[in-house]
């Protein structure tokens, strides 16, 4: 028997490892199994030139290729995941980004962003996110809904009253159509000097017309009505306002109405405008016929032959827009304290005739109202005249205080507090009454027109109160 060199004689074999495949040596033979063969893959049992090799050609153990091969499969058992800069910011990035649901009618996971939601009611699952994006637009339209409202309080407070003045005085605002004449007396006239309580109404008095004025879009001429020289032989006190009226025409080329206001004057309704308490109703509310009211006994209408059949009707042509001249009577005729004259070629005509000197020579000294009585000479003669003259009812722009056109009362003519008159004339306070206190009285009552919503609503909460559960007497006790 041949014996491989270094081949011990009558030793005991090994026993056979477990491996299924065979061995291609007999003795020691098997593939090395670790955990299977004891001492396997740790040391070289044999020795000698025919025994197994646990080295490889290259100098690389079985077992060490092995581990090498799952190190490349697999991860290594020393490295750490998500340990890095940009894997941890990738993570908080990826954690912010909106999510969406993969829709099981897409393959791909995407869907056409006009396809989505439709042919399906709205799912639950993304309720919460809903929710949540549903509040944010909520919050954002209610501050868009409050600087809205700031910003709306904001302009109404401090831009809406100057917008609306500059509207009422465009044209299409119709307040550059009408000129407030009033006259003040600077000097005192002629004959006496003012005293402290005739500033003290002058003052108020143009305070007055200038805020009524502005509120609605007005021109306000206020002219001193000095009496002054006319002429060399005449002092003709109280007929300026014929020519100042004419002087003012001039002024405001393109104004319509020029109403004129004495100066003991007060307007109590500020609220009405002209537009909307007189012209805009003209037709309604004035007359033509002075047998209405005649407190002149005037003869109306002409009954001339020569006279066409407008001057002979009782209301001329009655159209509304011919009207030329407004006014109103009191218990005498004619009261000019507060009058409206129309631009026309009537209107010219009519001052150049009120005018003229030759009619105040001769008649002047039987006038006791002067341009007043001039006027209704004139009305009266004169039948061109009569046909563009319209009459108000006195409480409509020239209402009396108790004492003129006698002691009050009368519902025609004085003033009544709080049923809507819109302007009270103090005619004749100068002759036996304060002006002063009168217009102070007017101004209180103007003032309780006029106040704040608030102080009201209190008034009447108060009242109301003091009905139910009887006065409270404050009075301290001594």
């Amino acid at each position: 028997m041949n014996l491989l060199p270094d081949t011990p004689v009558n030793s005991k074999s090994p026993p056979m490892s477990l491996s299924r495949s065979p061995s291609p040596h007999p003795a020691g033979g098997g593939w090395s199994s670790p955990g299977l063969t004891t001492g396997s893959g740790s040391s070289t049992p044999h020795s000698g030139f025919l025994s197994p090799n646990p080295l490889g050609p290259s100098g690389i153990s079985w077992a060490a290729a092995k581990a090498k091969s799952d190190e490349v499969r697999g991860y290594p058992s020393f490295s750490t995941r998500n340990n890095g800069f940009f894997s941890r910011s990738k993570r908080r990035i990826s954690a912010t980004l909106p999510s969406f649901r993969v829709s099981s009618r897409s393959p791909n996971g995407y869907i056409d962003k006009d396809d989505f939601g439709r042919g399906r009611p709205f799912s639950s699952g993304g309720g919460w996110r809903s929710c949540g994006f549903g509040r944010t637009m909520l919050r954002r339209r209610r501050l868009r809904l409050l600087i809205t409202l700031i910003l709306v309080v904001v302009g109404y407070l401090y831009f809406w009253t100057s917008f609306l003045e500059r509207y009422r005085r465009s044209s299409f605002g119709g307040g550059s159509k009408f000129v407030i004449i009033l006259e003040s007396n600077v000097e005192g006239g002629v004959m006496e000097l003012k005293g402290a309580r005739e500033w003290a109404v002058e003052r108020n008095s143009i305070r007055n017309k200038q805020e009524y004025a502005r509120q609605w879009g007005y021109e306000l001429e206020v002219v001193n009505t000095l009496a002054k020289k006319r002429y060399s032989h005449e002092w003709r006190e109280s007929w300026e306002k014929v020519d100042i009226i004419r002087e003012t025409m001039r002024k405001y080329p393109h104004a319509e109405w020029f109403w004129w206001v004495d100066l003991n004057t007060w307007i109590v309704e500020s609220s009405y405008s002209l537009q909307d308490h007189i012209f805009n109703r003209l037709g309604e509310i004035s007359y033509r016929d002075i047998n209405v009211y005649n407190p002149l006994n005037i003869s109306h209408p002409p009954t001339g032959a020569y006279l066409d059949d407008v001057s002979r009707s009782p209301v001329g042509d009655g159209d509304p827009s011919s009207i030329q001249m407004v006014l109103s009577q009191d218990c005498s005729g004619f009261s000019l304290g507060s009058f409206f004259m129309r631009r026309s070629v009537w209107s010219e005509r009519l001052l150049d005739i009120w005018w003229d000197p030759v009619m105040y020579e001769q008649k002047h000294m039987e006038w006791e109202h002067k341009e007043q009585d001039a006027l209704e000479y004139l009305y009266t003669n004169e039948p061109w005249i009569r046909s563009h003259v319209g009459f108000l009812p006195q409480r409509y722009i020239n209402s009396y205080p108790p004492g003129a056109c006698g002691d009050g009362g009368d519902p025609d003519i004085h003033f009544v507090e709080g049923a809507g008159d819109f302007m009270v004339n103090l005619a004749g306070c100068s002759f036996g009454r304060d002006c002063w206190s009168e217009l102070w009285e007017y101004r209180r009552i103007t003032q309780e027109m006029n106040r704040p919503w608030r102080e009201r609503v209190e008034d009447k909460a108060t009242g109301l109160y003091e009905k139910f559960f009887g006065r409270q007497d404050n009075t301290p006790q001594s």
